[in-house]
């Protein structure tokens, strides 16, 4: 991890150098999917039980923000991508039940869902090859929020469903019970390390497809004794639009 945020550090001064001389500097918007769960030894002291960590139960959110691109060789192979993204992350629980059910009563589905709202800065050296590009760096993330939301939907014999909204307290990892949108019980800070593949046109629309894999615990234990462990892991699927930039 150490070596990707120098790596990342490193880029961003040699941009500064050569940035102005090689005239391809790039600003504009990115918007996209995210595809997110976490991981780790202790991630059922934030989940709960019956917590898949498949990559079929990740959570379906998007993310959005800012993206630039300074060339650090003259001929544009290599270059420095930093951004400013809103990503909303997080994960989710699915549970359905058959059994030991009051009569007329098929199946009860519960669904819970712990959105967390990131500011994601991506430090991503790049290199570039007739459009196709490939990048890789660290990643540093603020945590400004946390929304919990819970659904229960009953299935009856004749077809009829109940769904019922519940998003109110839940117990965290210590078992004690937080509101709705509390997150004083994770990490308000991730460093995680990136890497993704991609294609840019000469006009500049792209499209791009990363993983980022949190190196800090979610889990805050300044509080604990132990140290648990649980990571965020995250697939984003983005359409860039870089015009150049003081030309």
């Amino acid at each position: 991890m150490k070596k990707l945020a120098l790596l990342g550090l490193s880029l961003l001064g040699l941009s500064a150098a050569h940035a102005q001389d090689s005239g391809g500097i790039r600003l504009g918007v990115k918007i996209g999917a995210t595809y997110s769960s976490i991981s780790g030894d202790q991630v059922s002291q934030i989940t709960g039980p019956n917590f898949n960590t498949d990559l079929g139960s990740y959570k379906l959110g998007y993310n959005a923000g800012i993206g630039t691109s300074f060339p650090i060789s003259s001929d544009g192979f290599f270059s420095f991508a930093p951004e400013l993204l809103y990503n909303r992350k997080g994960y989710e629980i699915k549970s359905t039940q058959k059994s030991g059910l009051p009569a007329g009563v098929s199946s009860v589905e519960s669904e819970q869902q712990r959105v967390l709202h990131y500011i994601d800065v991506p430090l991503l050296a790049r290199i570039n090859a007739d459009g196709l590009f490939f990048e890789l760096g660290p990643q540093v993330s603020y945590l400004f929020g946390s929304k919990n939301k819970q659904q229960t939907t009953t299935k009856f014999s004749n077809g009829d469903k109940d769904k019922v909204q519940d998003d109110s307290s839940f117990l965290d990892y210590t078992g004690v019970s937080r509101g709705d949108a509390d997150k004083s019980d994770l990490a308000q800070f991730d460093i995680s390390g990136v890497a993704g593949v991609g294609y840019m046109t000469d006009g500049g629309l792209s499209l791009g497809l990363r993983y980022a894999r949190g190196f800090n615990s979610l889990i805050d234990s300044k509080n604990t004794n132990n140290e648990p462990k649980a990571f965020n892991n995250a697939f984003t699927l983005q359409l860039g639009y870089l015009l150049p930039f003081g030309q």
